[in-house]
């Protein structure tokens, strides 16, 4: 039995109840709620990750609609709860949708809404992030300077990664993994190697016409290459950058055996969903590659985060940060706040 759940209400009076099992940025999605003679009811429990049970019990028996996260499980039983409370909308509040079991929504006649789009270039610069901070060793070298370690400079003190020149390869060429390329390519001089299912034609376009404005300023062009397998640019990239759906196919996508087709020296970064990098197989590769390193900002288990690397040491060669990092007030951008309520 699921402990009583403390809320917030606004527009106490309003016609429709609508649960929002979070509290989000801003009021303006509040307000916008309002207008259409909402009472809008918001989780103040300071539990990260709320349970099936709790959020049950934030249903109650009477509501009309859900504003969720993507750490909760959208399944057959809360949906079926959402129904029999009278609801008729889910809003994921996430890109991606692995949590939310689509068929079960349509099985009750519950319409779903993501917010595709909405930080895109974020997580976009925040892969582009970790990857400089995995390349050039700045959390290494931060952790050392804040520890008072440093009397010196030395010659092999912290010597990181030199992007320039190198190849960037992107799984998953979508909105976010061609805006990351984008930057890697424009930003460090890189050359491109990507793995989609469909033709990132305008990615290609970009990176072909960059290409040319370096030659013609007497300068190296960068290249591109689309790969036939995602093997093949696990293979041929120097920084790897994941950017698939989270799904059956893409579940432990990263294993031990691919992993060991990877560069010994390889950087491999993940914005997308923790369970496409199998841990355990992670953890094993980077005790026995110590010039390999990550740069995270999901995991397996998300509230564990780092912890759930049970070797410490590889901790040093492993870059991370909350997944909020990606956020920017998307509250100040009334465009993107509709799609995610409509």
């Amino acid at each position: 039995m699921a402990k009583p759940v403390s809320i917030e209400v606004w527009n106490p009076n309003g016609k429709y109840r609508v649960v929002s099992t979070k509290p989000m940025p801003g009021t303006r999605w509040i307000n916008l709620l309002i207008e259409q003679d909402c009472r809008v009811e918001i989780c103040t429990q300071k539990k990260t990750i709320l349970s099936v049970e709790d959020i049950i019990a934030l249903i109650g028996d009477k509501c009309d609609g859900v504003i969720g996260q993507l750490t909760e499980d959208w399944g057959e039983t809360l949906f079926a709860a959402l129904s029999r409370a009278g609801g008729k909308a889910f809003s994921n509040m996430a890109v991606g949708y692995n949590n939310v079991d689509v068929n079960a929504a349509n099985k009750y006649g519950i319409a779903v809404g993501n917010t595709p789009g909405v930080l895109t270039e974020t997580t976009a610069e925040l892969a582009a992030s970790l990857s400089l901070a995995a390349a050039r060793r700045i959390v290494e070298a931060d952790e050392f300077m804040r520890a008072g370690l440093y009397d010196g400079w030395l010659p092999n003190l912290f010597v990181g990664n030199l992007l320039k020149g190198q190849t960037v390869g992107v799984i998953g060429a979508g909105r976010i993994g061609s805006a990351y390329a984008r930057m890697m390519v424009e930003g460090f001089k890189m050359n491109l190697i990507y793995y989609d299912l469909y033709q990132a034609t305008r990615l290609e376009k970009f990176v072909t016409a960059y290409g040319q404005f370096l030659k013609a300023n007497g300068e190296q062009p960068v290249t591109w290459k689309r790969a036939s397998s995602m093997d093949e640019v696990l293979r041929e990239a120097d920084v790897i950058s994941l950017h698939p759906v989270l799904d059956k196919t893409t579940y432990h996508l990263i294993n031990k055996e691919r992993l060991a087709t990877m560069k010994k020296e390889a950087i491999l970064v993940n914005c997308s969903r923790g369970p496409v990098i199998d841990e355990v197989a992670l953890v094993e590769h980077l005790k026995q590659n110590p010039m390999f390193r990550v740069g995270l900002d999901v995991f397996e288990v998300t509230e564990l985060g780092f912890s759930s690397f049970k070797h410490i040491s590889t901790q040093d060669r492993a870059t991370s940060c909350p997944k909020l990092t990606r956020e920017w007030p998307i509250y100040d951008n009334s465009c993107c706040i509709r799609m995610s309520l409509t």
